[in-house]
């Protein structure tokens, strides 16, 4: 490890005191935009959504479970996937512990993935979750919201993700080695691994309708990622060379 810089006790606060208030900034620039986020207008979602979830068949406003708010989670666990994607997954861990604290703030919070039921259930066993997650497979909830593409799509090119069309791995017509090296671990090639990409949705119900309110994808998801905001209060940082994690079961003991 290279030795970092040192300072003494007086020379450090002075630095760290210069850092509080650049953090500080950085705190209220965050609070406006999340009142930014919620003055975002809504758009009525009309089109009837088909789930399966472990309740049996469900709509849109059915994963509601009788809240006014939804927080979906896109999870990237395609039809053909054998395991869900290991940075999905590390993002998942988090969520049963602050899924019951959401549901008594009347904030329902599910995964949703393209994967058949029984598929979500096994992985879900496999990693100790409890949170809701239904399945989209066979209907359009994932293409719509801009997380997963046909293999047509992905051949024509020019696909939209991130409020953006075209400059993706998943435009690329050679994947990069990091998205084989993950496809390998899902069970897939990468070219299939890639036609679903992570992102999260929100959606609000007033008086029996619901609205898309906001969505979210590839970096706009950091935040979410639990680890990474331990890891940028560490002393070296994120750290990282290519691709580290697994699913949290992967790891030496």
């Amino acid at each position: 490890m290279k030795m970092h810089k040192t300072a003494s006790r007086t020379d450090w606060l002075a630095a760290r005191l210069e850092l509080l208030a650049q953090e500080k900034e950085h705190t209220r620039r965050s609070d406006e935009l999340a009142l930014k986020r919620q003055a975002l207008p809504w758009v009525r979602v009309d089109k009837t959504y088909r789930f399966e979830t472990d309740g049996g068949t469900a709509t849109l406003p059915d994963l509601f479970k009788g809240r006014s708010q939804l927080l979906v989670y896109h999870f990237m666990f395609g039809p053909d996937y054998t395991a869900g994607c290991p940075s999905c997954s590390s993002i998942a861990d988090g969520f049963n512990g602050f899924a019951t604290h959401l549901a008594n703030h009347d904030v329902t919070l599910s995964a949703v993935s393209r994967a058949p039921l029984a598929k979500l259930q096994a992985f879900k066993r496999r990693m100790g979750w409890s949170f809701p997650w239904a399945s989209s497979f066979g209907g359009e909830f994932n293409f719509d919201f801009n997380v997963s593409i046909t293999e047509e799509q992905q051949r024509a090119g020019g696909v939209e993700y991130n409020y953006a069309r075209g400059a993706h791995a998943i435009d690329q017509k050679e994947p990069p080695p990091v998205a084989k090296q993950i496809a390998k671990g899902c069970g897939v090639d990468a070219s299939t691994f890639l036609r679903d990409r992570p992102g999260m949705s929100t959606f609000a119900m007033e008086d029996g309708v619901v609205y898309h309110a906001y969505s979210t994808y590839a970096r706009g998801l950091d935040g979410l990622w639990g680890m990474y905001q331990w890891l940028d209060r560490a002393p070296l940082g994120r750290n990282e060379q290519g691709v580290w994690w697994k699913r949290h079961d992967e790891y030496a003991a």
